[in-house]
């Protein structure tokens, strides 16, 4: 059975998810932003060995902690879609000019992900959208069995991933949430990257961004 934690980190309390096997107690992270020190603490403190580091996008609060990570756990980090490479080459500029230097560094992953590509963990396999519009190369990782998605800054409970960034693409992302992942169900439980948790139906029903009867324009305010 799988587990998950989710642990928000950076000064832009980014989700990173940890999930894990509670028979084997190997898990990966899905975006570990930053605070990797903090962050193997919580893996001593559960006793769990990460295998993995998957990541659904390049930006700062992402990917920044990936890289030490990696280099002090040995683990290969996955995804995104190799697109999101120019802005995990910028990282640590990034984050020293949000007044933060030190706080993450470059990466670049030992495997790009693509749209139907797989990834697995104790047994389960995940599944891979490639859902541009947030940025180029954003990735989208679930399972259907679980009812579970990752979804980085596509998608918010009440909102949904900013399009005024390098790149950024409004249309691509309205049609990354409505033909990627909608039709994976209203039960579909989904992690965003900051805030609580939702699910696909009760965005699909309510969103005022992209939900039934949407009226609001681009969100170039946050949360991501």
């Amino acid at each position: 059975m799988l587990d998950l934690k989710i642990i928000p980190v950076t000064p832009f309390q980014q989700n990173c998810s940890l999930l894990y096997d509670t028979d084997t107690m190997e898990g990966i992270f899905v975006d570990p932003g930053g605070e990797a020190d903090r962050l193997k603490a919580t893996l001593s403190e559960l006793g769990v060995t990460l295998k993995e580091i998957w990541l659904t996008h390049g930006h700062l609060d992402h990917a920044g902690g990936a890289d030490q990570l990696r280099e002090e756990l040995g683990v290969p980090v996955i995804g995104p879609h190799k697109d999101d490479q120019f802005w995990m080459d910028g990282i640590s500029d990034q984050w020293a000019q949000y007044g933060h230097p030190g706080m993450g560094r470059a990466v670049v992953p030992d495997r790009y992900l693509e749209d139907g590509d797989t990834l697995e963990l104790g047994g389960i396999t995940f599944d891979v959208a490639h859902t541009p519009g947030h940025t180029p190369g954003h990735v989208v990782i679930h399972n259907q069995a679980m009812k579970i998605a990752f979804v980085g800054d596509v998608l918010f409970q009440g909102s949904i991933g900013r399009t005024d960034f390098p790149k950024g693409n409004h249309a691509q992302l309205i049609e990354s949430i409505k033909t990627k992942l909608f039709p994976l169900g209203d039960a579909m439980r989904f992690v965003p990257g900051h805030g609580n948790m939702s699910t696909f139906g009760q965005e699909r029903r309510t969103n005022p961004f992209v939900g039934e009867g949407a009226s609001l324009g681009p969100n170039t305010s946050g949360p991501g």
